[in-house]
């Protein structure tokens, strides 16, 4: 009887009937790194005719069993690939300290070179996996032997997560959440205890100094934490882990999978522009999902097997669009011939007074203010977010928008369909009476019953705050169609915790500030000072 397990993951992805059920799992097999640490992987195999089969190369930090074994490895193995599974270095068995990013370059091409001389494999390699697992296929991506014949990195980038590391834009939720889950490896039901310890987690990001958020959240400190507190983004410490300069002379196909509400989409369209740039013939898919959706996994294996194995075997995959992107709004798939699309244009919205948004530019009026206390820190609500157990997407923002410290300007009720896809900006005119804080913009959806829900937005840390000044925000890209009777609605506030580090407004370096100042933040809209967010549309 086939397994149960097969035949459920079958039904939830909506997968192709299997080739064969019938597998073999070879574990803890020892891969060597040239500096004599030793790597575990695990192999999975049709047990019958395996070695005959291309084989699917996937390198996780966050262990060989699980949902990475049952919903990515064993679907493939039934499908027309010999899976290998391996464990990064200092994870889940393998040799050496796991410090991220940091040895994913040499580890990568020596576990291909290692493969590649095995009795079982059959001359064709394909590199997949998301997240984590994406990056370490771009970290190698330029020194590929012949044998590789695709990669599909999903919801990932070739400098991942150095973008959390702005210090304008810490991301504090994504940082300390993904260093206690990294920690949480150690133990036996990672994802289990990660999850029980919310409350703990939620706690740990409101300590000062931060610092100590570690030590709030597991007793003692984590190397890997006090490196993302410590260091920014354009710090020394990680010279040598942004894979992105090397983007262009990637020469294996590429297909790109990507979320709107992911937190990695910006940089993978970087990626993706980049290829693009250089001649390659990237593709790539851009659905409705935020980092841990559950649909993610259809289009992970969807694509692999389509496209992946396609190459694997020799042949060409099956005709289709460079680029496929669903409409939110619409909620329909389109396809594009590039990215950014053609014949969408940036249109400006004007922020006027009396909370209107509109397209002429504003009449003379005085500015709007609202107090921002780091303290009471404006929350995040929905959006872009890395961690499960955490409501990411869009949801109902009447709660935030409800808030004092959120303003929000709205247009008249849209006489027609109005249709954006692209990437969206927002430069705002904007005053705060202490010397450091943030603007946060967000574009949302006012539906026929007044409900609001947000579509994409992002921050910016200002110093000099308390001299006026254009501040530029750029917003998470998107595709989304505005129905008629719908109002397009911008908010402006200062902050969204603890998605983003509540800025002190003192200036100190986010590892060790503890004094919070509120302050009064200024909103200008005047024919001298013309805030506004450009959206790329079209009107249908």
């Amino acid at each position: 009887m086939p397994p149960l397990t097969s035949m459920l993951l079958q039904r939830m992805h909506g997968l192709p009937a299997p080739e064969s059920r019938n597998l073999t799992v070879e574990r803890d097999l020892e891969v060597p790194m040239r500096d004599g640490t030793v790597l575990l992987a695990d192999r999975w195999a049709p047990r019958v005719g395996g070695e005959h089969l291309p084989t699917a190369l996937m390198r996780s930090p966050y262990g060989r069993g699980g949902p990475f074994a049952w919903h990515l490895a064993r679907p493939l193995a039934e499908r027309g690939f010999q899976v290998v599974l391996l464990s990064t270095r200092g994870t889940s068995g393998s040799g050496g300290e796991f410090t991220p990013l940091r040895h994913e370059r040499l580890d990568g091409i020596d576990t291909v070179d290692w493969v590649c001389k095995q009795p079982w494999f059959d001359g064709s390699l394909v590199l997949c996996g998301p997240s984590y697992l994406g990056y370490t296929q771009w970290a190698m991506a330029d020194e590929l032997p012949a044998q590789v014949k695709a990669m599909i990195p999903a919801m990932t980038e070739s400098a991942l997560g150095l973008a959390f590391l702005r210090k304008d834009a810490f991301a504090l939720e994504s940082v300390l959440g993904w260093g206690l889950l990294i920690e949480a490896q150690r133990r036996r039901w990672a994802t289990a205890r990660f999850l029980l310890g919310a409350r703990r987690r939620r706690r740990a990001e409101a300590v000062l100094p931060l610092s100590e958020a570690d030590t709030a959240a597991l007793g003692y400190q984590c190397a890997v934490i006090q490196n993302f507190i410590t260091h920014d983004t354009h710090s020394p410490f990680w010279s040598g882990t942004d894979a992105s300069d090397r983007v262009p002379d990637v020469s294996v196909p590429v297909s790109l999978v990507g979320g709107w509400h992911d937190v990695f989409l910006p940089g993978q369209l970087r990626d993706y522009t980049r290829l693009q740039a250089a001649g390659r013939h990237p593709r790539l898919t851009i659905g409705p999902w935020s980092h841990n959706s559950g649909s993610v996994v259809k289009a992970v294996l969807d694509e692999t097997l389509e496209f992946g194995l396609a190459h694997a075997r020799g042949a060409a995959p099956a005709d289709r669009a460079p680029v496929r992107v669903f409409v939110m709004g619409a909620q329909q798939w389109r396809d594009l011939p590039s990215w950014p699309p053609p014949g969408y244009a940036p249109q400006h919205f004007h922020l006027h007074p009396a909370g209107r948004l509109a397209l002429d530019p504003p009449p003379d009026s005085a500015p709007d203010s609202y107090r921002y206390d780091p303290a009471d820190p404006t929350p995040a609500v929905g959006g872009l977010r890395l961690l499960p157990g955490v409501k990411a997407g869009r949801v109902d923002n009447a709660a935030l928008e409800a808030r004092p410290d959120v303003l929000t300007y709205t247009s008249d009720v849209l006489t027609a369909d109005v249709e954006m896809i692209g990437e969206v900006g927002a430069d705002i005119w904007f005053r705060s009476s202490v010397p450091h804080a943030d603007v946060f913009v967000r574009v949302c959806d006012v539906d026929t019953s007044g409900r609001s829900t947000n579509i994409c937005d992002g921050l910016s840390g200002v110093a000099h705050a308390d001299e006026l000044s254009r501040v530029t925000v750029t917003l998470s890209p998107t595709a989304y169609l505005f129905r008629s009777g719908h109002r397009i609605r911008v908010q402006v506030s200062s902050g969204a915790f603890p998605q983003y580090n509540r800025n002190p407004g003192t200036g100190e370096h986010r590892q060790t500030a503890t004094q919070l100042r509120a302050a009064t933040q200024q909103v200008f809209h005047d024919p001298h000072h013309v805030s506004t967010v450009s959206l790329p549309i079209r009107t249908r």
